[in-house]
């Protein structure tokens, strides 16, 4: 799989984080493409399912990738662990020189964030996003390292597709930075700031590729579930 240098990966969601990431970025000195892939599953035992999703590349004056952004098709457990296995490897599968840093944004639930997590008050000034650096630290991982805040030792993330991704990319050792948002780190349910923490995370990723964001194209309108459901596959990840 041909990507950029500097990838991002974001599965979609029903929430739409991922579709307003990818909206809101984007770049007047860059031509950008659109792609797509497929993969078969059969492998694995399943043939009702293929690891697919849309690619966006960002290219420059001669033609050169320089950024790409991967969105992934949402699904369940085991079917997860297959598909993004499918995909990773066949990243890992190019050139190894040409390895491509993934940054990986994730917005999860406040309930699913254990430790020492903080919860902002609405008149705080920033969204707080953590980042945690896997594998070789690359310039652009420096880069998200002084953009972020480093997660306590004891925080964790209870969030199935990130519990999997951080799995994979241990085992790989593929040079990956996840950026952690909270949808509901904020005392007043109903601050503004619920938005911000998308804003935030967006403006990272856009002055660490060289892309644009621009609020005004973020839309955001998360469902409402009346009971939290326990992922009990979470735990085969550590």
């Amino acid at each position: 799989m041909k990507l950029a240098p500097i990838t991002v990966f974001m599965f979609r969601d029903s929430e739409g984080f991922a579709s307003a990431i990818s909206q809101a970025l984007s770049s007047s000195s860059f031509t950008r493409l659109e792609d797509s892939f497929e993969l078969s599953l059969e492998g694995y035992g399943i043939k009702d399912h293929k690891a697919s999703g849309n690619v966006l590349h960002y290219l420059d004056n001669h033609r050169s990738y320089k950024v790409s952004i991967v969105i992934m098709q949402h699904y369940e457990p085991p079917v997860l662990a297959c598909a993004l296995n499918e995909v990773l490897n066949k990243i890992v599968g190019g050139d190894p020189s040409s390895m491509p840093t993934l940054l990986v944004p994730f917005l999860v639930e406040s309930s699913k964030v254990k430790g020492n997590s903080k919860s902002l008050r609405s008149d705080e000034s920033r969204a707080l996003t953590y980042g945690i650096q896997i594998g070789q630290i690359t310039e652009t991982m420096q880069t998200l390292l002084k953009k972020t805040q480093e997660p306590p030792s004891s925080l964790r993330i209870q969030q199935e597709n990130f519990a999997c991704f951080l799995h994979f990319v241990r085992v790989m050792k593929l040079p990956t930075f996840f950026l952690i948002g909270q949808t509901s780190q904020y005392l007043d349910n109903k601050s503004p700031k619920q938005h911000e923490a998308i804003c935030e995370i967006g403006e990272i990723l856009a002055s660490s590729t060289g892309l644009e964001f621009s609020e005004d194209r973020v839309i955001w309108n998360p469902k409402k579930t009346l009971k939290e459901i326990k992922e009990p596959w979470r735990d085969l990840y550590g």
